[in-house]
């Protein structure tokens, strides 16, 4: 039972988190990796870790979810699992024949002390890793970060597949962050408008929104490959979509490898999305084609439209750092208030960044970085708010406070679409409001008065 409390009296928990507003490393490490064409994701860990990383990730994407574990023992919680772990490699290629094995550890094998370079260098003198084939791997312990963070770590150890080279082949690299197969759909689609080459990794893309054609593949069409991200050194510059998922990797790439990188926000709104296209535009030296310009021009024409729905309502907001700063600054555009902002991931820049995109609002935004969903109800229960934007879990909250509630972000268990239609974009955008007044427009349907009639005779 919660209590309700003036704001004042909203104590800070500084060593208890209650429903955190995230889920565990390997998750996104897991969720990068499938972004590589032909890769085998591997959990360095136990069974039940690797079962909830591929459960987890099933029910969001509505598709079935391969990943190998080495499959810890006692034996390997004390002695440590080198063992497990090269068996494991050669069980894979000569089962499953992958391109790539994609290692991440857990918090069992990072705690143990286990190095992953060091044995995946002793698995290629030993033989067990076939002429051709590749391994990468990425520390990803669940007492650090977030999902956020295993993503990012993953993504930075494709970037380290980057030969060295001096030679530049005029592709520019983009790091989509963590976003839906569908997005990046979209991200090349725009791309391919304004006439650049690029590199997308990861690309889940044709991978977890494949269709249903009655015949399974183990490695479906989809991802990037790995001759694109040994190529990825030879780029002309890179674009990071996102501070938290994306720009470790491109930092990588430029001070490894000099190529220039530049850190955007994740393009779901307007302003998020001209910058996007901007940058795309100054990198190709092309103009924007028409058929984006009319994209934005109906993204506009629905915020003039149905502005007065939109003004003034007030906004309850969770999720991962890159998307919810760049849902924040759409809300702002058309006059929201994002009135309490949580993500479960750490990092005060995230508060420094959403108090700046606030900062005109009439009132001060509550914001907490590695924050938990009992404070967001604490919160709203002091002050309630118009609508709700979150993944699956803020049905809850959304039940006890009867406040409309988008679904949003990861994970998504419980609805469908999200892997078939963007919403980044000036199309993304476009679904987003659809979304947003459907849901307002109903609430105001429901608590609208019964009209009565007077026969006139």
């Amino acid at each position: 039972m919660l209590l309700k409390h003036t704001p004042t009296e909203v104590a800070e928990r500084k060593s208890l988190t209650i429903n955190p507003a995230k889920t565990c490393q390997p998750i996104g490490a897991m969720y990068a990796a499938l972004g590589i064409k032909g890769c085998l994701p591997h959990s360095h860990g136990s069974q039940g870790c690797c079962s909830y990383h591929r459960s987890t990730l099933t029910r969001h994407y509505k598709e079935p979810i391969s990943a190998a574990t080495s499959s810890f023992t006692e034996g390997a919680s004390v002695f440590g699992g080198q063992a497990n772990l090269l068996q494991a490699i050669n069980n894979i290629f000569t089962v499953y024949d992958p391109e790539v094995i994609a290692v991440h550890t857990t918090c069992l094998s990072e705690t143990i002390g286990d190095d992953l370079k060091q044995i995946a260098a002793k698995a290629v003198s030993e033989g067990k890793v076939p002429e051709g084939k590749t391994i990468i791997g990425a520390p990803t312990p669940s007492y650090v970060g977030s999902h956020v963070t295993g993503f990012s770590n993953m993504v930075k150890a494709m970037a380290q597949l980057a030969d060295e080279t001096d030679k530049k082949n005029g592709k520019v690299n983009i790091i989509p962050g963590w976003v839906e197969p569908s997005d990046m759909e979209e991200i090349k689609r725009l791309a391919s408008l304004i006439g650049v080459d690029i590199t997308l990794f990861p690309d889940t893309s044709g991978v977890l929104n494949t269709p249903l054609t009655g015949q399974y593949k183990m490695f479906p069409d989809g991802g990037v490959t790995v001759k694109e991200l040994k190529e990825s050194g030879q780029a002309t510059g890179t674009l990071a979509l996102g501070e938290w998922c994306s720009a470790e990797a491109a930092r990588w790439l430029d001070a490894k490898h000099k190529v220039p990188c530049s850190v955007l926000d994740m393009p779901f709104g307007l302003a998020a999305t001209d910058r996007f296209i901007d940058a795309l535009r100054t990198v190709a030296g092309a103009s924007i084609p028409d058929s984006i310009t009319t994209e934005r021009g109906q993204l506009v024409d629905l915020i003039s439209d149905m502005h007065q729905y939109f003004y003034g309502k007030r906004v309850a907001i969770f999720g991962d750092p890159d998307q919810v700063i760049s849902m924040c600054e759409f809300l702002r555009s058309i006059d929201m208030y994002p009135a309490y902002v949580v993500t479960g991931t750490p990092g005060k820049k995230f508060e420094k960044r959403i108090k700046e995109i606030t900062a005109d609002m009439p009132f001060e935004v509550k914001v907490k970085a590695k924050g938990d969903m009992f404070l967001l109800h604490q919160w709203m229960k002091n002050e309630p708010v118009d609508l709700i934007i979150g993944n699956t879990y803020g049905k809850y909250i959304a039940r006890d406070e009867d406040t409309p509630f988008l679904r949003w972000g990861f994970p998504i268990l419980d609805r469908q679409g999200h892997q078939y239609f963007p919403t980044v974009g000036y199309k993304g955008g476009l679904r987003l409001l659809e979304k947003i007044l459907d849901l307002l427009l109903a609430r105001k349907d429901r608590d609208a008065p019964e009209e009565t009639f007077e026969l006139v005779l």
